[in-house]
This record gives C-alpha cells, structure tokens and sequence, in this order.
C-alpha cells in the first residue's frame, strides 16, 4: 500500500515543493501555521490537518520545509508537535536550513520514539521549487535515504546522499557561502560595468557563459539589471543561514572573510527594512557605498 504522505510549511518554498508531491500523485496532507496558505493545496487535491502531531498521526512519511531551527523544533517537538503523533516506523524529512547539531539532537529524540529522521535541505529557489529541478543535499541511515527518495525526485532534479545525519544541513552551509560570495562578486561587476559605461544586458549575455558564469549571475544579475527584487530567496532567511555559517566556522577555527563581509553588508539592508527583499539586493549595499546605481535605478542614497 503507498505511504500517505505530509507536508508543513507552505511558505515560498513548501508550497511549490507541496504542489509536485500532488502532481506526482502521491496522497498528501498538509499543515500551515497560516490556514490561508493550505487553501490552494486543499483545492488542488490536498487533505488538511490542524496541527503537525494531527498531520503525522495520518501520515507515514511527514517531510517539513519551515524557517529557522526553533521552528523545526516547534514543529516536531512542541506541545502540538509531530513527536505527539506520529506512529513507530514513520520517517521525518526535513527540508529545512538549520543548525546541523540541533538536527543531530533532533533525530536523537524521534529516533526514542521509532520514528526515523533525515535531513535534506533545498537549493535553487522559488523556482526551483516551483519547477520540481531542486537541488537537494541528503544527510541521514541509507535506507531511511532510500526510502524518501520517491519523494525527494518529486522535488528535485539533483539528489545526493552526503552522509550521516546532519551531514545535509552542512552541506547546505557550504551552498550558501558559495550563493553569497558570488553574489558579491556580481554585484561588484554589476557595478564596475556600470561605471564604465557598458550595457549592462549586453556585458551579462556576454559573460555568463564563460569562466565567471553562475547560476547567481545568471538568475539574479538579471533581476538586479532590471531592479526586480522580487525574491526568490529573502534577505532575512539568508541573514538566517549566514549566522549558521559564521556559527559553525567559530568552532571549526575557519576564517570566513568574505561570507562575513556580506553578513554585515544584508545587516545595513535590514535596518533600512529590507529583508523581504531578494538576496540579489545586495547590489543596493554596494550602490550606498559608492553612489551609483545600476542603469535606470534609483538614487543610491547615502552611503
């Protein structure tokens, strides 16, 4: 018989994500701390359910994609958690981005109940998630991986099993230090070209696929050209990530001198209230700092 499936977190990622498991065909049931957001998924074809234990008591496999490690942990181990209710030999999958040790003592925690754990974290953004071409970084038991792999090709193009528990959400750290980093850079080019007076359609076409091509450049430079900063990934949950990053590099003694400067660059886009906005806003830090701003845009304001 196949496993009936759950999913929490219907925000800009878990809602795509939730869609592909309905479009796969698996049997779904889904919980949103925000009842609106379960609207479409329930007019689509989903079951609802009024809390995470309410979801995991009807569900074999319940996968969670919320924001930060306390949520993770209020969805799994809080007064309404998945731990109250679901049944020996269920699987978690958590598509979250959170503390890798926190996931570790998590695990520990549903593994006293029977109940398995992996962690799986997502990279490619709104429209990875929306398209189904995630790429998605496995950490967990081989079998537990085995057995949610069905789930995960709903939702992603590019799954690898990197090892233990918890060996998912560091590799996700190293994701997000690669994003940042080139996301720096592009800005920097972003506005090198500007100064020199190129067209800034013309230099991305022309760039993009050689040497110092991205995904960064090629999905966010674009959106910077045409100052769209639209996310497809918040200032504020990569401000989130960063921190695990910086986190984890001060016990490992690794120096992160670029990743840290970013970090301080998202905390000045913050204070003016952007966090909502792209991660590719980086380039409004950029423009402050040197009074210019891309073709068409704005005033740059002051420094």
């Amino acid at each position: 018989m196949a496993e009936r499936v759950g999913f929490v977190g219907l925000g800009i990622m878990g809602g795509g994500m939730s869609r592909n498991l309905l479009a796969a065909g698996f049997e779904l049931t889904v919980h949103n701390r925000s009842p609106e957001r379960m609207r479409p998924l329930a007019e689509a074809g989903a079951a609802v359910a009024s809390s995470p234990a309410e979801l995991a008591a009807a569900c074999d496999v319940v996968i969670v994609c919320v924001s930060d490690t306390p949520d993770v942990e209020a969805v799994l181990l809080g007064d309404d958690g998945v731990i109250h209710g679901a049944r020996p030999g269920s699987l978690v999958i958590d598509m979250s981005t959170i503390s890798p040790e926190a996931t570790r003592r998590m695990a520990a925690r549903l593994r006293e109940r029977d109940v398995a754990m992996i962690d799986a974290p997502v990279s490619g953004g709104s429209e990875g998630a929306a398209k189904g071409t995630l790429s998605i970084m496995v950490g967990g038991d081989d079998g537990d991986v085995r057995r949610a792999t069905p789930y995960l090709e709903a939702m992603g193009s590019a799954i690898t099993h990197v090892g233990p528990t918890g060996a998912g959400q560091s590799c996700k750290l190293v994701n997000q230090i690669l994003v940042v980093v080139t996301m720096l850079g592009v800005a920097e080019a972003l506005l090198f070209a500007q100064a020199g007076g190129l067209d800034l359609e013309r230099t991305l076409q022309a760039v993009s696929g050689g040497a110092g091509g991205s995904w960064m450049l090629s999905n966010r430079g674009g959106q910077a050209i045409r100052r769209d900063w639209r996310p497809g990934f918040t200032i504020d949950l990569q401000q989130k990530d960063l921190r695990l990053v910086l986190e984890a590099a001060d016990e490992t003694g690794v120096p992160m001198l670029a990743t840290g400067t970013v970090f301080q660059l998202y905390r000045t886009l913050q204070r003016e209230g952007l966090g909502g906005e792209g991660n590719h806003a980086l380039v409004k830090a950029l423009e402050r700092l040197s009074g210019i701003a891309l073709a068409g845009g704005e005033d740059p304001g002051p420094a």
